[in-house]
């Protein structure tokens, strides 16, 4: 029989509203970019993002109120960008508000370049860019809805790039990755530890 552990000191949760703002989690933090209707950049930062399957699927959640949710319904696309630590305020002005007009000028001040297979662009200073393509959009997640994207071109910065012949530790430590902590905080995750998987473990 297993040992008894101390049961630790709980708090109990309101769950007829939003849990999410009374502890921290961890995420990515990744720029998802669209064709707005009059041809202009939509890059707007997202981080309930992440692989959607051992295949090449992404998925990310977003509110049909925000054009992101509109232009990929009319398109059926969009990219990802995710973001270096270093970029952590581009990232930010990219969630700016709109004017008045619907306009958010600030897009078009941030460094881009295009994508190859779809029509839309990715922030230049990120370290993993995906093309998508949209396979489904499973709504009325409260006021949200998940969209998941086939990727179908992806690009990794060459030093974020896994190779054979170098140390995953020394990978992280010279090109960190940037963890958003919701609510409101980052961190640069450049230290790491091999996970002690049990022997015959498969994915």
């Amino acid at each position: 029989m297993g040992q008894q552990m101390k049961t630790p000191a709980l708090i109990e949760l309101d769950t007829t509203s939003s849990i999410w703002e009374k502890f921290f989690t961890v995420f990515p933090l990744v720029v998802i970019g669209t064709r707005e209707s009059d041809g202009s950049n939509d890059l707007a930062p997202k981080h309930l993002a992440m692989p959607m399957s051992w295949s090449n699927h992404f998925g990310f959640v977003c509110t049909p109120r925000h054009n992101t949710w509109q232009n990929i319904k009319r398109t059926g696309q969009f990219t990802v960008s995710y973001m270096r630590p270093t970029q952590t305020v581009l990232a930010s002005l990219a969630a700016s508000p709109r004017c008045d007009d619907g306009s958010k000028p600030i897009t078009q001040s941030l460094p881009t370049f295009a994508a190859q297979k779809i029509d839309a662009s990715f922030v230049t200073d990120g370290y993993l860019f995906l093309e998508c393509e949209l396979q489904q959009m499973v709504d009325n997640l409260g006021e949200n809805s998940l969209i998941i994207g086939r990727i179908i071109a992806a690009q990794v910065a060459e030093d974020a790039f896994r190779a054979s012949d170098q140390d995953d530790a020394d990978l992280l430590l010279s090109a960190p990755l940037l963890a958003y902590l919701y609510p409101g905080r980052f961190a640069e995750v450049s230290n790491s530890n091999q996970l002690p998987f049990p022997a015959g473990f498969k994915r």
